[in-house]
């Protein structure tokens, strides 16, 4: 038995370690229980690109709120943060209209973007074809991560400056609640004690809870992307979205025209089918992060999705990131592809299984925006 904390929470990705950090700065004890010996799941597998302009009014807030928490905490450690922005490139007189549009309701919300010209994206983006590009909307507060080093920085940051205790390679195979105590149970019969548990580990929470995991409406998102060589002394700062994100983007939904625009295309076309769009990245390494893809399939059936890489998605993604910039190499050094939950019907999966038992998941795309400003809320709200 190990000593009682406040709060226990499963699952030491972005969602569960952001709860943790607003619980800690309440001044309770807190530990994380990770399975792994370092998160595996989708806080390190995905682009590292912290960005509200994505993201719908409810979330952006989050997000927004996400920008200044990060900031904060990078100010006492380095978390491989880079606040460089993030910029829309738009191909056609359609995704102009969008970032036009989405430039006015941005500045009614009071949240900073900038439209550029083409010849401004020239300028500021070595390699944008000219013939692809027909102008930007930038965002200068947003941030780019190298998630899968900043989750573990972050971790030690909570470790040394606010008592965070963490237990790696800690498989919970049980949780419940007797009236005084929640209990965790992990795979060597070690019990965790606690008032409350937060359960953020995506949609493995169905070895807990299998019967509201068969009935939950999550479904999981199967994500493919890529990573060149080095790219020597070439830079491209910040985060680049491309006119298929204009196209699918929840802050474009927004926008008096999305529906008109979204009922012309095609619905049998390959990006449609894959729900491609092109992103780009440069990593600390200075090589390119590209991607990326969405397949689908009801959490319960995660399995169907498979353990392969569709190489006729890499060489599509690869093929249209050619026509949007021209980079020294398109030579790939790693592949690899994410999975993560959503729910079908709502912006994020809550249930309490017992009073001071918290299954929070679901998050989807949102996770590495979202999840500070949204944690910050629910801690709040469950200690209010």
């Amino acid at each position: 038995m190990t000593a009682k904390f406040d709060l226990i929470v499963v699952g030491g990705g972005i969602l569960g370690t952001f709860h943790a950090y607003h619980a800690l700065k309440r001044g309770l004890k807190v530990a994380i229980l990770e399975r792994n010996s370092v998160p595996q799941g989708a806080t390190v597998r995905n682009f590292g690109q912290v960005v509200p302009s994505g993201m719908d009014l409810t979330w952006q807030n989050y997000g927004r709120e996400s920008l200044a928490i990060y900031n904060e905490l990078h100010a006492q450690a380095d978390l491989t943060i880079r606040k460089n922005g993030s910029v829309y490139i738009a191909s056609n007189d359609e995704e102009i209209q969008l970032i036009e549009e989405l430039y006015e309701i941005n500045r009614n919300n009071d949240y900073e973007s900038v439209l550029l010209s083409k010849n401004d994206c020239i300028k500021k983006f070595d390699g944008l074809r000219s013939d692809y590009c027909k102008g930007g909307l930038f965002f200068p507060q947003e941030l780019s991560v190298d998630s899968a080093d900043m989750i573990v920085k972050l971790h030690k940051l909570l470790q040394e400056k606010l008592g965070l205790q963490i237990f790696y390679n800690t498989t919970i195979i049980e949780t419940g609640e007797n009236g005084q105590n929640c209990v965790a149970i992990s795979a060597d019969g070690t019990e965790f004690t606690a008032s409350k548990i937060m359960i953020c580990g995506g949609h493995e929470f169905k070895t807990l809870y299998p019967k509201v995991f068969d009935e939950s409406d999550l479904e999981v998102s199967k994500l493919q992307m890529l990573q060149t060589k080095p790219q020597g002394i070439y830079s491209l700062p910040g985060n680049i979205l491309t006119g298929l994100s204009i196209r699918r983007y929840e802050s474009f939904s927004e926008c008096a025209s999305f529906e008109k625009i979204k009922a012309s295309e095609d619905p049998k076309s390959f990006e449609k089918k894959y729900g491609v769009h092109i992103l780009f990245k440069q990593a600390l390494d200075g090589s390119i992060i590209l991607g990326d893809s969405h397949e689908y399939a009801d959490a319960k059936n995660a399995d169907d999705l498979g353990y392969d890489l569709n190489m006729e998605i890499d060489e599509f993604m690869i093929h249209e990131a050619k026509k949007i910039i021209d980079l020294p190499t398109y030579e790939i050094q790693r592949r690899w592809f994410g999975i993560y939950s959503q729910c079908k019907t709502k912006d994020i999966f809550e249930h309490n299984p017992s009073p001071n038992i918290y299954i929070v998941t679901g998050i989807g795309g949102k996770g590495m925006t979202g999840s500070g400003g949204f944690s910050k809320f629910n801690i709040d709200k469950i200690y209010a």
